[in-house]
């Protein structure tokens, strides 16, 4: 899975085209740095012009809806740009993969759901990747831009619970975020979704080669393809019941999520030590920090595919690499 790293052919992509992506992700956190400032700024200036009448001109009002539209253009300009360069280094990712399995195939075709491996399994691989990856180096990046601002912008606020200390905030989002992801990560241990999700993928593979046996085989039995459905929709079933009390678990973490930092600014907003831009800037970097430190619990679904993806292709990997052996032997 991994030979498009050490192969000499794909080094220029391999290398220099992570290279490529990591540094228009750090570029783009920087950006996302700047819109945070820009909110204070905007949101200071709404108070003022609400407290005030006419304290703010026309002109400076445009002038920064201007600023934040430059700002917008060059991130959603760089975001295009490098999910363009990041599909084209994904998908040289997967031929470098198939290209190994193609150059092994007369031994690979012998095993259990060997097209399926290849032709769908490389494919959800690298897409999966492409998600996983990149957003959780964003997050890396994220924490790294975002705790410092968040750290000096809470300075002096009182904060639920851990009262004047100064990191209070970031404790806070560290304990919320910690207590959540463990609770989700130890509900999915306990409803053995990753070994769900592989089984399905298995059942889904042998009913799929029965039927391509069929297509050229008139003595295959329909009740033979019914009873492989038949273990299809039970493992399906299976599977949505498990996500059912999984969801339940992680649709009521992420919504009760939603008020983690209007609880801990609540000593500060009542008694009034914050602006209106202060406190957007805070919110919006303790959504930013929280976001990033909560990665594996919203990616946790994704998290689970990839890891029965990578399963099925190492031991398919494995069983290649044992025929190889036998057939050396047997030499």
């Amino acid at each position: 899975m991994f030979k498009f790293f050490n192969s000499r052919k794909w080094f220029l992509w391999a290398w220099i085209g992570s290279f490529v992506i990591l540094s228009s992700l750090w570029v783009q956190v920087k950006i996302d740095v700047e819109i945070n400032e820009w909110f204070g700024q905007f949101y200071d200036m709404i108070q003022k012009a609400l407290s005030a009448p006419n304290s703010i001109t026309i002109n400076e009002y445009w002038a920064s809806l201007a600023s934040f539209i430059t700002l917008a253009g060059m991130y959603i300009a760089l975001y295009v740009a490098i999910s363009f360069f990041t599909a084209h280094f994904l998908f040289r990712w997967r031929t470098a993969m198939v290209e190994w399995y193609h150059s092994v195939y007369d031994k690979a075709r012998k095993i259990e759901g060997a097209s399926q491996r290849v032709q769908e399994d490389t494919i959800k691989f690298t897409r999966i990747m492409e998600s996983l990856g990149t957003s959780f180096i964003e997050s890396v990046m994220v924490l790294i831009q975002f705790v410092p601002i968040l750290l000096g912008l809470s300075i002096g606020i009182p904060i639920f619970f851990f009262g004047d200390w100064q990191y209070g905030l970031i404790t806070g989002a560290l304990l919320w975020t910690l207590g959540g992801t463990a609770f989700l990560i130890g509900l999915g241990w306990f409803l053995h979704l990753v070994g769900v999700e592989y089984d399905l993928q298995k059942k889904e593979a042998a009913y799929r080669k029965i039927l391509v046996i069929a297509e050229d085989d008139d003595n295959v039995r329909p009740k033979t393809i019914n009873e492989l459905f038949d273990d299809v929709r039970s493992i399906h079933f299976l599977s949505y019941i498990r996500y059912l009390y999984f969801n339940i678990g992680r649709m009521a973490y992420l919504q009760a999520n939603v008020l983690s930092a209007y609880v801990f600014l609540a000593p500060a907003i009542v008694a009034g030590v914050v602006t209106l831009g202060v406190m957007q800037q805070i919110i919006r970097a303790f959504g930013r920090v929280e976001g990033s430190m909560q990665y594996l619990l919203k990616a946790w679904p994704t998290i689970i595919e990839l890891a029965s993806v990578y399963k099925r292709l190492k031991e398919f990997e494995a069983k290649i690499i044992s025929s190889e052996e036998e057939v050396k032997i047997a030499e």
